[in-house]
Order: C-alpha cells, then structure tokens, then sequence
C-alpha cells in the first residue's frame, strides 16, 4: 500500500494543475496561481514521501513529468497568452466567426504558448538526463511556473500604475517569455532543494536562500517572487564559482 502513497501525492498535484487549467482558460489567473501553488506543494511532497518511505520507481518518474506537464507546463502558457491579451487589450473570440477572417485574429498571445514547448521539451529532457539526479541543469519548471503566475497576482494585489504599465507592456511580456523558455533549458547548474542531511555545512546555499526568500516575501509579498527566482539563479551560480 505504501508504494502508492508517493503516486497519490503526484496525482493530487495533476489534479490541481487540471483545475488551474480551468480557471486559466476562463481568464482568473489569480486562482489559476492559488491552485498552482498547491499543486507545486504536492510535486514537492511527493518525491520527499518516496524518499523517505523508499519506494522510488520509473513510474514515479514518468507520473511526476506528466502532472509537471500540466500544472508547470500547460498553464503558464496559457497564463502568459492571457496576460498578452490583456496588453494588447483584445477580448478573445468565443468563435472563430466573430473574427469575420483570420487576419483579424491577434496571434500575439500565441507567443506565450512558447513557454508550454519549452517545458514539454525540458521534461522529456530531465527524464533522460542522469545528470541532474542531485541538481538541476536549466530552471526547473515548478521554479519558472512561480515566476510566471507571480505576475497576474502583482497585478491583482500591488498597487502602482507605473507597476501595472510595465507589467503590462507587451515587449516585457514577450522578453520574459523568451528569458524562461531560454532558462528552462539552459546549460547552467542549478542547486536542489533537497536536503539529504539537515547540517548546515552541507546545506548552507538552501538554508541562504530559504532565509533569504522568507525574509523577502514577508516584506515584499507577491513582488517577492520575481526576486526570489532571481536569487535562486544568482546563488547557484555563485556557488559554482567557488567550487572552481
């Protein structure tokens, strides 16, 4: 019984990635990101249960890309062409008529399902990839999925005109799709949040960035986010370099 515990856990996070779906499609990214969010508690949950009861299979692993798939994958994506909708200021058409001819359609939010490609190709990567067991090659999706669903909940809870404008603007929307679809398979060594023991010599790099992260959230909120994945990459990276 217990070898399915760690499958449950993983399929609870499918599941809320398929209603985060929903709620992207129908354009509340705001509950999109809650159910993200949760959903990445459980991608998390579920690799620690497996560990921890040790009971690891090839089936986990497959489960675990096809739940990521969703939630980290899927909705960002469409969470991304939402908000370069909104930039544009277009209304999506129920119909392909309303449209009256397809030169009349705005592809430009099409551009944001670049980060769902992205994704797709980084998952299928890491399964195959017995690099990254320890560690991360590239952001891992749950990472970028944060940085991507922050920004609806930026614009939702912070205020600031000069915020929302920038937020707002499609060349930012579109240059931050390019830089996470870029990180998302990027040749650069990431740290895993993973702790194998709890001493703090061997885990001073995540015990800095957890401390760091709940320091920023508490005084910044939602805006913390950006910054947080931004310090995650920056930390590894400076952790490389002192072990050259």
């Amino acid at each position: 019984m217990r070898k399915h515990i760690p499958n449950l856990i993983t399929l609870l996070n499918l599941f809320s990635g398929c209603i985060a779906v929903i709620f992207a499609v129908n354009d509340d990214l705001e509950y999109a990101a809650y159910f993200v969010f949760l959903g990445i508690f459980f991608d998390f949950f579920d690799g620690f249960a497996a560990r921890a009861l040790k009971v690891q299979s090839e089936l986990g692993l497959q489960l675990d890309s096809l739940a990521d798939m969703v939630t980290s994958g899927v909705v960002p994506g469409i969470a991304m062409y939402q908000m370069l909708q909104w930039s544009t200021g277009d209304v999506v058409p129920t119909t392909m008529t309303e449209t009256m001819a397809w030169k009349e359609f705005n592809f430009l939010p099409l551009f944001g399902l670049l980060i769902t490609l992205a994704s797709a190709y980084r998952l299928a990567n890491f399964n195959i990839d017995t690099n990254q067991t320890n560690s991360f090659i590239g952001l891992p999706t749950p990472a970028n999925t944060l940085l991507i669903l922050s920004f609806p909940l930026i614009l939702q809870f912070e205020n600031g005109e000069g915020l929302h404008e920038f937020v707002l603007n499609k060349w930012f929307l579109i240059i931050l799709t390019l830089v996470s679809s870029y990180m998302l398979n990027a040749k650069i060594p990431l740290f895993a949040l993973k702790f194998k023991t709890w001493g703090f010599r061997t885990n001073a790099v995540r015990y800095i960035f957890l401390f760091l992260s709940v320091c920023m959230i508490a005084t910044m909120q939602y805006l913390a986010i950006p910054f947080i994945i931004i310090l995650y990459v920056a930390l590894s990276i400076i952790v490389k370099l002192i072990k050259w």
